[in-house]
């Protein structure tokens, strides 16, 4: 590569100090210029931690960079992606890229308009165990479904005091990531369907091609004692599990700044070549978004003569 790209990060809560700050720091094709956070005295603190300058505005931000990696709430990211996008900014962006399929598409709109690369960071497309079995499993015919669960515990987590996360639930926070799964396994996904349990627990059904579904059923807010992760797809071919996470990231997110640096060097369309872009990213919105409309109007109390 002939340059390092110049990248600020937006963000000043647990995923900025764990996840994103020193992945930026970790990347070998970008330097980490300073950090943004809406809450002055947190980003003061999170940018100290970091050793990074802390810049007063987001614009200001802007005017010393090339690219921007966001680590805010998916309410905030749209705005400020547009924002960066229209600046001439290449983006690295959390998911989900918004809570709304029309602030994602402005999203897509803007970095389309600018011709500004643009990722997403879904953690295990970019986690070297995450990415090695993905290839496993694509290299092997033969699957005809895939299964999986994720049982978190927020309480118990950094993320404790995240609205969104707790406004949300499972269905926007871990959702995304399973969606991710489940395309990087069986292709992908031509529609969601959602079944609500009690609290934030979700029930995913998901068709892929010819009739391939895979399902998962989601919560965040379980006992601490019974957090667990599974993903298995099966068919012909036998059973294929996927491995735990490595508990590094960090370094997943140095990999997707790395790849946003390289993607930055094509032109035009290839800019956005990349199975966790943007294109994607909104696709994931899209999906989620109709399968919580259908979700909830499957909930709506009939009327007298059983219309809803």
């Amino acid at each position: 590569m002939s340059a390092v790209l110049r990248v600020g990060l937006a963000g000043n809560g647990p995923w900025a100090r764990i996840a994103s700050g020193p992945g930026l720091r970790a990347a070998r094709h970008v330097r980490p210029v300073g950090l943004w956070g809406r809450d002055p005295g947190r980003a003061a603190e999170a940018a100290g931690e970091l050793q990074l300058p802390a810049y007063p505005d987001f614009d200001a931000l802007l005017d010393d960079v090339d690219a921007v990696a966001f680590s805010v709430a998916p309410t905030a990211q749209p705005g400020l992606a547009v924002r960066a996008a229209r600046a001439g900014k290449h983006l690295l962006l959390d998911k989900p890229v918004a809570l709304e399929v029309h602030a994602a598409e402005a999203v897509l709109e803007a970095a389309t308009a600018a011709d500004v690369a643009a990722l997403v960071f879904f953690t295990d497309r970019f986690m070297p165990s995450g990415r090695a079995w993905f290839e496993e499993v694509a290299a092997t015919s033969g699957w005809s479904g895939g299964l999986g669960h994720w049982i978190g515990a927020l309480d118990g987590s950094p993320f404790a005091g995240s609205a969104w996360r707790r406004r949300n639930g499972a269905f926007w926070d871990l959702g995304p990531h399973m969606l991710s799964t489940f395309t990087a396994t069986l292709g992908p996904v031509h529609e969601l369907t959602a079944i609500a349990g009690p609290g934030d627990v979700v029930h995913f059904v998901a068709r892929h091609h010819d009739g391939v579904t895979s399902c998962a059923t989601l919560t965040q807010f379980a006992p601490t004692a019974v957090e667990s992760v599974e993903f298995m797809v099966w068919g012909a071919a036998g059973i294929s599990r996927k491995p735990p996470r490595d508990d590094r990231p960090d370094l997943a997110f140095a990999a997707a700044a790395d790849e946003l640096a390289a993607l930055a060097e094509r032109d035009g369309a290839a800019r956005r070549d990349h199975p966790s872009g943007l294109g994607f990213g909104v696709h994931v919105v899209s999906l989620l978004a109709a399968a919580e409309a259908a979700m909830q109007r499957a909930e709506e109390p009939e009327g007298p003569l059983g219309i809803a």
